[in-house]
């Protein structure tokens, strides 16, 4: 039988190791088979003092799901009691046990594109991409629900325009996004595009400050049709690209015409 005894405590605060508990192999086995199942219970690891007459019983799974996990069964002993008894059983993982991945609130976990039809992703009071439109000033946000009631219906009445704007925070996130994505420079359409989106007759421009750095495109024959792209992206469906001559037009068609006046055709 091996013990384990943690090497950050100090031997002078160390729990001495209660004989009755550690000898208590089987009592501990047959609770970990018990909470297990037979055969889910391998070999016997070490016992570790917990505290004054109370020790963990380590034994390994061999339940192939469980691989490099452990049963971890408690017992103890009340003062003056000459038999241990259990108190907890758990299955505990090692270094090398198979863990799940850490889980993460459904905030932090969706990810662009999750929103499709049908779906409603509500938005942050405090969203930081979005600032105060009405008043312009961080002043529109009111702590009393009474009267931040009263303004919205005033902002609605008067057509004042939108709650909520975009912030700078948000506009620097979405253009480092766009910047970085497929609508950016930094992709292989670009580098063989015969001029960038700046010069091309189907951009046009947006609005405000995104529009010194990002358009749209209004080609259809584009793959960015219809999509915001920066000034310095390219496709080869750039206006500069002109044919070297039309297409020959075609004559006019010539109709024959045949009368029934006459007789039959099939005569």
């Amino acid at each position: 039988m091996s013990v384990a005894v943690s090497a950050r405590t100090p031997a002078s605060r160390r729990p001495k190791l209660d004989q009755v508990c550690a000898d208590a192999v089987e009592l501990a086995r047959e609770a970990a088979e018990v909470e297990g199942g037979r055969g889910q219970v391998g070999e016997h690891l070490g016992v570790v003092a917990e505290g004054e007459r109370v020790v963990s019983h380590y034994f390994a799974s061999t339940h192939p799901g469980y691989r490099g996990w452990r049963w971890s069964v408690t017992v103890a002993r009340a003062s003056r009691a000459k038999k241990a008894t259990v108190d907890e059983v758990v299955l505990l993982p090692t270094e090398d046990a198979l863990l799940a991945p850490s889980w993460l609130p459904w905030s932090e976990r969706i990810e662009a594109g999750d929103v499709t039809p049908g779906v409603v992703m509500p938005t942050p009071d405090d969203d930081p991409r979005l600032e105060p439109g009405y008043t312009g000033g961080e002043d529109a946000a009111d702590t009393d629900p009474a009267e931040a009631s009263i303004t919205r219906a005033v902002v609605a009445e008067l057509g004042l325009g939108r709650e909520r704007v975009l912030s700078p925070v948000g506009r620097d996130q979405a253009v480092e996004r766009w910047l970085d994505g497929p609508a950016g420079p930094d992709n292989e359409s670009t580098r063989q595009a015969p001029g960038s989106c700046f010069s091309c007759g189907y951009f046009v421009r947006l609005q405000g400050n995104l529009g010194r750095l990002f358009g749209a495109c209004t080609n259809v024959w584009s793959p960015s049709d219809a999509s915001v792209v920066s000034v310095d992206h390219g496709c080869g469906g750039h206006s500069d690209v002109v044919a070297e001559q039309r297409e020959a037009e075609l004559p006019a068609p010539v109709w024959e015409t045949a009368s029934t006046a006459e007789g039959s055709l099939f005569d």
